[in-house]
């Protein structure tokens, strides 16, 4: 039995954030039904058409949901909702602002009726203050953030290669509702969660926010290096490759010296002694350090670091990380169904076992989730003659 098995969730969302988070939701049982607009559904449906002509994005983020279709304006979708909600323990929602509060499907408007059910608002700014009309995408609230200010090369800002504001706004409002359902066990109430794309990222900011305090300069960009510890970044090898390697301390300074340049005496260097020193320094050091591995390969190098218990990786690609021997030993790859056919898939962080059914077809579960709610099959064919599902 996974833990979330018997917790139903009904949620109202599209593109990542709230996707990614019910998803959570699914892998360990919990039953997600995604409402999705009739002949268009989810637009993340329609992002790209890598997996055999599936969304990348979408694939990844909605296995084992049940899709119903249905027009949220159509005269009998408020009908069909609350009988969804009757039975539901999470509502998650993340509309243009606003928009579930003008449906009836806020919080206030449905504790009462409603005294169980969590509900999750997903959205860029919080449901008040200056900011909470404003759209956002996860590139925007990169730049809203400060992440783009830290993130770089110094001649220019570079965005994070993946939804990162997303990812991390839907993971606080998975977390966010595993903690309310454990509260809910204890009080038998329900709860408001009022999760923001900006507070998410400015949490996982507060480290350079810390660093800049008090009017304080900010961490320079610095490409792929660490922005105020050195070494700590990518190095080229003779024979080509990149290899990454990271330093923590001075003690790790005077083996790395001794173990891997082969230049004990370099350690005592005041250019480079302390973390701040070789950190100042880092255009003279890394001259000493890529000439260094002008004579080895990639592979030497690794080996050098290796025995010296130097922290090291390969900066692979995207198809080193589908061949990744240390995925394959622990056997963190399953499969799921698609409409297109099976396509692997990793297993969730931390867990040996999880839910994982397939990405559903747009409306692909409508009649079934209707026919549950108590409604016949004459009356699912008006609706659909009718363009609401």
């Amino acid at each position: 039995m996974l833990p979330l098995e018997g917790i139903t969730v009904v949620t109202l969302e599209h593109a990542i954030a709230a996707p990614f988070c019910t998803r959570q939701l699914a892998d360990q049982g919990a039953r997600v039904i995604k409402i999705e607009r009739p002949g268009v559904g989810d637009f993340a449906r329609g992002y790209d058409e890598r997996v055999k002509g599936l969304a990348s994005h979408f694939v990844w983020t909605n296995r084992s949901k049940e899709s119903l279709s249905l027009d949220l304006k159509a005269p009998v979708a408020d009908e069909v909702l609350h009988k969804l909600l009757a039975g539901a323990d999470v509502l998650v929602q993340n509309l243009a602002p606003g928009a579930a509060a003008r449906m009836g499907l806020g919080f206030d408007a449905l504790k009462d009726r409603y005294p169980k059910l969590i509900v999750c608002d997903i959205s860029g700014y919080g449901e008040d203050g200056p900011y909470r009309d404003k759209k956002a995408y996860d590139l925007l609230i990169q730049s809203e953030s400060g992440f783009l200010s830290i993130t770089g090369t110094p001649d220019e800002p570079a965005k994070a290669g993946c939804s990162i504001a997303d990812i991390a706004a839907g993971m606080y409002a998975y977390t966010g509702i595993l903690n309310a359902l454990i509260e809910r066990g204890r009080t038998g109430r329900g709860k408001h969660l009022d999760v923001s794309m900006l507070e998410a990222m400015g949490e996982w900011m507060s480290y350079p926010l810390y660093y800049a305090w008090d009017g304080a300069p900010p961490p320079p960009r610095a490409g792929a290096a660490h922005a105020t510890i050195y070494p700590y970044g990518p190095f080229p090898t003779g024979d080509g490759k990149t290899v990454m390697l990271g330093l923590q301390n001075d003690r790790e300074w005077q083996v790395f010296c001794q173990k891997v340049l082969g230049d004990a005496a370099l350690a005592a260097d005041e250019r480079f002694n302390t973390t701040a020193r070789r950190s100042a320094a880092r255009v003279e050091l890394k001259a000493l350090i890529v000439h260094a591995f002008a004579s080895l390969t990639a592979e030497q190098v690794v080996s050098r670091l290796d025995e010296a218990g130097i922290a090291n990786a390969q900066v692979n690609t995207m198809a080193d990380l589908w061949a990744h021997p240390q995925l394959k030993a622990r056997q963190r790859w399953a499969s799921v169904d698609t409409p297109a056919g099976p396509v692997p898939a990793l297993l969730p962080p931390g867990c040996t076992t999880a839910r994982m059914d397939a990405v559903p077809a747009l409306g692909q579960h409508t009649d079934s989730v209707l026919q549950g709610l108590g409604y016949t099959a004459e009356a699912i064919a008006a609706m659909r003659a009718a363009g609401t599902v």
